[in-house]
C-alpha cells in the first residue's frame, strides 16, 4: 500500500503542478501578447521539477512511476513485475484525477472547451503560434519522446549508473521533451495526466484521449526493450 500510496502522491503532483502552471500561467500571460516563449520554458520547466522533487521524494518507496507508460516501460525493461502493474497504474490515474478536481475547484472551471483548454492534449489543431499537426505528428512525437524518456530513465536508474543523479537526469530529461512537444500535442508521454484533463473537459479532448494512451505506451515499451536488448550493461 506504501508503493500505491507514493504513486498516488507522486502522480497528484504532477499534474497539479505541471498542469497548473499551465492553466494559471495562462491567464497572466495570454497567448495573444507575445509571451507564449515565456510560458513554453515555465510550463516545462514546472513539469520537469515536479518529477525531480517526488522522484527523490518518494522515489526510494514505489521507484516513482508516476505514469502508467513509464510502468508498461520498466515492465518491457524487465525493471517491473507484471503484478504490480495494474494497482500502480489505477494508484497514478486516481492520482491524477483528483488533482485535476482540485484544479477545477481553483480554477473555478475547466474553460471554454477548446483545444488545450484546461492543459488537455490535442493534435489537428492550431494552438500555439497558428500551426496545426496532423493525429500522425502527434503520434510520432509522443511515441519518440516517451521512448527516449525510458531509455533516459532505465539509464539514470541502472545500477552501474551513479544513482544519486538520477532524478536531475529525469526531470530535466521531462523538462526537455516538454520544450519540444507542448506546441505539437501540449505534451502528454503520460496517460494518466492526458486522461485527469480528458475528464473535465469532454468533447474533442475526450474523442483525441485515445492516442495519448497508445503512443506514449508503445514508445515506452519500445524503449524498455532498446535499453534491455541493446543499451543495458552485463555484469562481467
Amino acid at each position: 500500500m506504501k508503493k500505491l500510496f507514493a504513486e498516488f502522491f507522486g502522480t497528484f503532483w504532477l499534474v497539479f503542478g505541471g498542469c497548473g502552471s499551465a492553466i494559471f500561467a495562462s491567464q497572466i500571460a495570454p497567448a495573444d501578447n507575445g509571451q507564449l516563449g515565456i510560458l513554453l520554458l515555465g510550463v516545462s520547466l514546472a513539469f520537469g521539477l515536479t518529477v525531480l522533487t517526488m522522484a527523490y521524494a518518494v522515489g526510494h518507496i514505489s521507484g516513482g512511476h508516476f505514469n502508467p507508460a513509464v510502468s508498461f516501460g520498466l515492465l518491457a525493461g524487465g525493471r517491473f513485475s507484471a503484478k504490480d502493474l495494474v494497482p500502480y497504474i489505477l494508484a497514478q490515474c486516481i492520482g491524477a484525477i483528483a488533482a485535476a478536481a482540485a484544479l477545477l475547484i481553483i480554477n473555478g472551471g475547466a474553460g471554454d472547451g477548446s483545444a488545450g483548454a484546461f492543459a488537455t492534449n490535442f493534435y489537428e489543431s492550431a494552438v500555439y503560434f497558428g500551426k496545426s499537426y496532423s493525429m500522425m505528428q502527434a503520434f510520432l512525437t509522443e511515441f519518440l519522446l516517451t521512448m527516449f524518456f525510458l531509455i533516459i530513465i532505465l539509464g539514470a536508474t541502472d545500477k552501474f549508473a551513479n544513482g544519486k543523479f538520477a532524478g536531475i537526469a529525469i526531470g530535466l530529461g521531462l523538462t526537455l521533451i516538454h520544450l519540444i512537444s507542448i506546441p505539437i500535442t501540449n505534451t502528454s508521454v503520460n496517460p494518466a495526466r492526458s486522461l485527469s484533463q480528458a475528464i473535465f473537459v469532454g468533447g474533442q479532448a475526450i474523442s483525441q484521449l485515445w492516442l495519448f494512451w497508445v503512443a506514449p505506451i508503445l514508445g515506452a515499451v519500445v524503449g524498455g526493450l532498446i535499453y534491455k536488448f541493446l543499451l543495458q550493461k552485463e555484469e562481467n
